[in-house]
């Protein structure tokens, strides 16, 4: 259950009797429940220090050797994509969705992440990443860009520089704080203003989450957060990126958001009118939609992460003749989910 005094911390929100008629509404869902009881969590140890334990779940077809990959923000745990897989893997991808173990380094996250696709036998992947989860993909892509194991970047309210977070000369004092102050610095990113019903059930989700990652959990993504770091975009040059955000209130500033656009120009990019934070549990559909879209571009070759049997002849030859062509990224929602059906 939501710890209620964590709910002081988010400024402008609603009324905490509001809250509590729409609390654990995700939790309880069916898709939710399915997803709890059809998919399986593993844990994997590739590291020599057995506490460093990596937790995913995997689904949709083993034999794709190019699946997605996604990456959850700094309160968010591998469930928090569950709607990404349930989706996917019914339209045929293969889809893994990680929880990170305590890493204090990005080097040490980077070399980490490598023995996890060589533990699971994949030589080159596509990326999701939700904030931090954008920005660890990034570095990750960079520091493999010799040997590259990221085949394309899907960057969902992502950050390219570590220093927009004002915090790079405190990040390596994180590991002395309890657990109720770092989880109130999270908190103060959530929504502020106005939001929507759907938007108040993937707030409530993220918040108990939040509440169940331990203290070193907690505090090394904090330190990978803010700690010195920005991306080096021409070592990444050659991977294909879809940037997805929204043009509502988020914790990142227009001002972050034209600066990816301008490390990544040949980006596509997909925006959504609203979401906030957790457009993936609010706006799930266009998400997925975008997801769909971005991944299109490589069926038929050996990095498609769809399963071959569920990609019909015309659609491949239309691939062919188009090379990977644009699919617009500007649809509106309704229009997100006549092609979503239409699929």
């Amino acid at each position: 259950m939501v710890n209620a005094r964590n709910w002081l911390f988010i400024p402008n929100y609603l009324q905490v009797k509001q809250v509590q008629r729409k609390m654990e509404e995700i939790r309880v869902s069916p898709d939710y429940n399915w997803f709890r009881s059809t998919v399986p969590l593993k844990r994997i140890i590739v590291d020599d220090d057995d506490s460093k334990v990596w937790s995913l779940y995997d689904a949709g077809p083993k034999s794709i050797r190019c699946p997605i990959i996604l990456l959850p923000p700094v309160s968010g745990t591998a469930e928090v994509f569950f709607q990404q897989i349930l989706a996917l893997t019914g339209w045929g991808y293969r889809v893994i969705s990680l929880q990170y173990p305590v890493y204090w380094d990005l080097l040490e996250f980077c070399d980490g992440f490598r023995k996890l696709l060589d533990y699971l036998q994949l030589d080159k992947v596509h990326l999701f990443g939700a904030s931090l989860g954008g920005f660890l993909a990034q570095k990750f892509a960079e520091c493999t860009h010799k040997s590259p194991r990221v085949h394309s970047l899907i960057l969902c309210n992502s950050f390219s520089d570590t220093s927009i977070f004002h915090q790079t000369l405190t990040a390596n004092s994180f590991w002395l704080m309890p657990a109720f102050m770092l989880k109130k610095i999270v908190l103060g990113n959530f929504a502020r203003g106005p939001v929507d019903s759907k938007m108040v059930e993937a707030i409530d989700f993220m918040v108990d989450r939040l509440e169940s990652l331990s203290q070193s959990e907690l505090a090394s993504r904090l330190t990978l957060n803010c700690q010195n770091s920005y991306v080096e975009p021409h070592k990444i040059k050659d991977v294909a990126v879809t940037i997805i955000d929204v043009f509502d209130q988020s914790a990142l500033s227009h001002e972050v958001k034209e600066e990816m656009y301008k490390l990544y120009p040949d980006a596509k990019r997909a925006h959504l009118k609203t979401g906030g934070n957790f457009p993936y549990l609010c706006r799930s559909a266009e998400v997925n939609l975008y997801i769909q879209i971005h991944l299109r571009q490589f069926h038929g070759t050996r990095y498609a992460a769809i399963d071959p049997a569920m990609v019909s002849a015309e659609e491949l030859d239309v691939q062919r003749t188009r090379c990977g062509g644009d699919s617009d990224p500007e649809e509106e929602p309704q229009d997100s989910a006549t092609a979503s059906r239409q699929h």
